[in-house]
């Protein structure tokens, strides 16, 4: 039977939300308290829960112990287990009726003291029990600073949600509409650098405005989980398009190619700080229902405030295939600037051409290696469709030197002069093969016969 008269459980851990007790320490506190046959049953609970002690603990609750019993402070068995990381202990509490969301006097609950102190095999195990998430790490306590973009997650519908580009995100719908949601769960909690990578991409995506960009419609920062909500492109990514059709028409390549350089470009010319994309591959560049190339992902992006270069403060964790797109001086952990976007679009519109992956044939590892030894992804395809210049200027944007490789303003201007000289050829031969043409040609064929018959 749980006691009238609660006392205190001060072992181990204390609460999440408990104010800090200057000048004890644990072991202080549990000098001299042992678990004897006098001591409240609820309490013993609370000792043995937190000893890991599961068949005491099931004596207990058999000869009619409370599994919810409360301490003085409103604590629980459950909040110990989970303070502790005893994720047996908290499966046992929970099977046997522990309240999964129970509150002590400071308005921490299982699931908070788990994230606090960073046990994730609890924190999974809670919320699977139906355990309400904590509150966000931007969580405002006044009504009137929530920000304007913020969205009700009730709005948001899952239930047919698949994941997309990666897995990063998922479809969902929003009043009526499809968007793609990026989901960042408990894992914000228990680790700040994500939290603060969250906190930086939501500033980023605020600024951005342009159709070769996907676009930004709101987030939700005031519950767990926390999301980016942007525009849902159904088409899909660029890689998933070029494994579809391999090798692309040069028209075709450069026609993308002025779409991906007219979204970052975009972004190098954001005043006042110039955004770095940092992530440009093709299954960050997506596609919409007329064939646009909008450039997306902003979770590696980096503002350039007051320097005109940044730097990894930490060796970079890459995902599977993305190594192939990044630039020999963030691979060798130097200063960088907006010129490691510029390689990663040459290597992007050479795979449009060639219709395979740099070095496609080598592992990642090895793909770094030889970015930083100066070697290049070999030009396989007919030379004539590197053309008017186009192999020149893929060369130049993959120049070692970032200072030699031109800005994306140039490289605007040198795909439309492409551009312009393909569209060209191609009416000259759409006009050459007509109809009409056909005719004028047997016109002149048959008057030039004429001519030379009355010579003869």
């Amino acid at each position: 039977m749980e006691s009238k008269s609660q006392s205190r459980f001060p072992l181990g851990r204390q609460s999440s939300l408990a104010p800090e007790k200057d000048g004890v320490s644990d072991d202080s506190v549990t000098a001299g308290h042992g678990v004897d046959e006098g001591m409240d049953s609820g309490l013993r609970l609370m000792y043995m829960t937190n000893d890991g002690d599961l068949e005491g603990m099931e004596e207990l609750l058999d000869s009619g112990t409370s599994v919810n019993y409360r301490d003085i402070d409103g604590r629980t068995a459950l909040h110990i287990a989970a303070c502790q990381g005893y994720a047996d202990v908290v499966d046992f509490l929970l099977k046997n009726g522990a309240q999964v969301d129970s509150m002590d006097q400071w308005g921490s609950t299982p699931l908070a003291d788990a994230i606090y102190y960073k046990n994730n095999d609890v924190v999974k195990l809670l919320e699977v029990h139906g355990a309400k998430p904590a509150v966000a790490p931007m969580h405002v306590e006044n009504v009137r600073e929530i920000p304007e973009y913020e969205i009700d997650p009730r709005e948001l519908d899952f239930s047919n949600s698949v994941n997309i580009t990666k897995g990063t995100y998922c479809v969902a719908l929003w009043r009526g509409t499809e968007v793609a949601v990026k989901k960042l769960g408990e894992e914000l909690f228990t680790d700040e650098d994500k939290v603060k990578a969250f906190g930086d991409e939501l500033a980023l995506v605020q600024k951005i405005r342009h159709p070769n960009v996907v676009q930004f419609l709101g987030a939700v920062t005031q519950s767990s989980p926390m999301m980016i909500v942007t525009e849902y492109l159904s088409k899909g990514d660029l890689r998933a398009f070029l494994k579809r059709k391999g090798a692309l028409k040069p028209i075709m390549a450069v026609k993308f190619a002025l779409d991906i350089a007219r979204g970052i470009n975009y972004l190098h010319e954001n005043k006042p700080e110039a955004i770095i994309h940092r992530d440009l591959e093709p299954e960050n560049i997506l596609r919409d229902d007329s064939g646009l190339l909008k450039v997306a992902d902003f979770g590696l992006s980096k503002l350039m405030k007051f320097t005109k270069t940044v730097r990894e403060v930490r060796p970079l964790a890459r995902q599977e295939d993305s190594w192939r797109y990044v630039a020999p001086e963030v691979l060798k952990h130097e200063e960088y600037d907006t010129k490691v976007d510029v390689f990663s679009f040459a290597l992007i519109l050479q795979e449009m051409i060639e219709g395979c992956p740099p070095f496609s044939t080598k592992q990642e590892i090895e793909v770094a290696k030889a970015y930083v030894a100066n070697e290049r992804p070999p030009f396989k395809a007919s030379q004539k469709l590197y053309a008017h210049g186009l192999r020149e200027l893929i060369e130049d944007c993959w120049e070692e030197q970032p200072s030699k490789r031109p800005t994306f303003q140039r490289i605007i201007i040198r795909l439309e002069e492409i551009n312009r000289i393909l569209l060209h050829r191609r009416r000259w031969k759409v006009q050459s093969l007509s109809p009409d043409s056909l005719q004028f040609g047997i016109s002149k064929v048959r008057s030039y016969i004429i001519n030379q018959a009355s010579v003869w």
